[in-house]
């Protein structure tokens, strides 16, 4: 059968439906599994991306550089002060400029719409690095290690604590309960995710079967969890009083007696990071400073302990990415050694999706 992902966007978690992203993670453990063994995996061979920052990054751009040149392609890094977007040149211009001469493009920044207009005026696919209301590829990594540590996602608890309203929050909420898994979010009321994403989770939780839960008290959004998730309390940009933000998280700071009150010995510890664990960080220093705290979101060690998995969460970027990538613009095949011949000889074949 046809490549059901090829020439699309991946802009946001419902762009795509439960069985669409629950194959992208299978696909991108798959594409691990080659890289792990050394066998070549060139779908995009030939083809040129460009990576648009806003925001800087080390995952993602990291992320998206290594999977380019793993599938064969050829990355160019387009940060904020290397053209004319939306400055001299309206995103518009800029999406048919690209697509002109690029095979696809990924977007890190701020306005959802951004990406958006990328993804209709280049015609070419377009995928989300990140912007203020979705994380869609960090999703994919985060629901691949979820599903390597436990062999499965649908009838598992995640519960995110802390800011409520951000992209990550958001993400998790939706693409959770469209994949079955029991989501709940501790926030303070002021924080909580906005009532239409938490309407669009719900209605996917009722189809999957799964749970969504907002609570403003953290003991009850942990309780059973399987896994712990937190963010920054404060997102890239936002302008806020940063006392007054931890007042308001203090609650909701991973620690170990947050991680006892899930009543689990089992569960695991998830950040998107980068993480105030410690006042190893210029950033951390400063407030720790002036707060008189050692850490925030997480403490240092809860973010060191066996229970979390923040780093391999943070490799699986690159595989997830690259599913993306692979699916929507690749010539997909599937590889194989030719272990009677040669041990590094790779035969192809078509690849089929269901």
């Amino acid at each position: 059968m046809n490549n059901q992902f090829e020439g699309r966007s991946f802009l946001k978690e419902i762009d795509y439906t439960p069985t669409e992203l629950a194959y992208l993670i299978d696909f991108a453990s798959h594409l691990k599994t080659l890289k792990a063994h050394h066998i070549p995996h060139p779908y995009l061979q030939g083809k040129n991306i460009a990576l648009l920052f806003e925001k800087t990054s080390t995952r993602t751009r990291s992320a998206f550089t290594v999977a380019a040149n793993d599938l064969g392609a050829n990355p160019e890094f387009l940060g904020k002060d290397d053209i004319q977007f939306g400055t001299k040149e309206s995103v518009v211009d800029t999406a048919k400029v690209l697509g002109s001469m690029y095979d696809g493009i990924e977007f890190r920044g701020f306005k959802q719409s951004t990406v958006e207009d990328l993804a209709t005026y280049s015609g070419v696919p377009v995928w989300n690095g990140l912007t203020d209301e979705w994380h869609p590829t960090q999703i994919l990594a985060d629901f691949l290690t979820l599903k390597e540590h436990f062999g499965h996602l649908k009838g598992l608890t995640l519960a995110y604590v802390g800011d409520g309203r951000n992209n990550m929050a958001n993400s998790l909420l939706v693409a959770g309960a469209m994949l079955g898994i029991n989501i709940a979010i501790g926030a303070p009321v002021a924080l909580q995710p906005a009532p239409a994403v938490v309407a669009l989770a719900q209605q996917y939780a009722q189809a999957a079967g799964s749970t969504v839960v907002i609570t403003a008290d953290p003991q009850q959004a942990v309780t059973q969890a399987d896994a712990l998730y937190t963010d920054v309390w404060v997102s890239m940009g936002e302008q806020v009083d940063y006392g007054e933000r931890i007042k308001q998280l203090l609650p909701f700071q991973i620690n170990t007696a947050l991680l006892a009150a899930t009543g689990k010995s089992s569960t695991i510890v998830m950040h998107c990071l980068p993480a105030l664990h410690d006042l190893k960080t210029q950033l951390g220093a400063k407030l720790g400073e002036q707060y008189g705290m050692t850490a925030f979101e997480i403490t240092d060690d809860v973010f060191q302990s066996k229970q979390a998995v923040v780093f391999e969460e943070a490799g699986n970027r690159m595989p997830a990415i690259k599913a993306v990538m692979a699916a929507t613009l690749g010539n997909l095949f599937i590889p194989t050694v030719d272990c009677k011949i040669n041990p590094n000889a790779v035969r192809t074949k078509k690849i089929s999706f269901p």
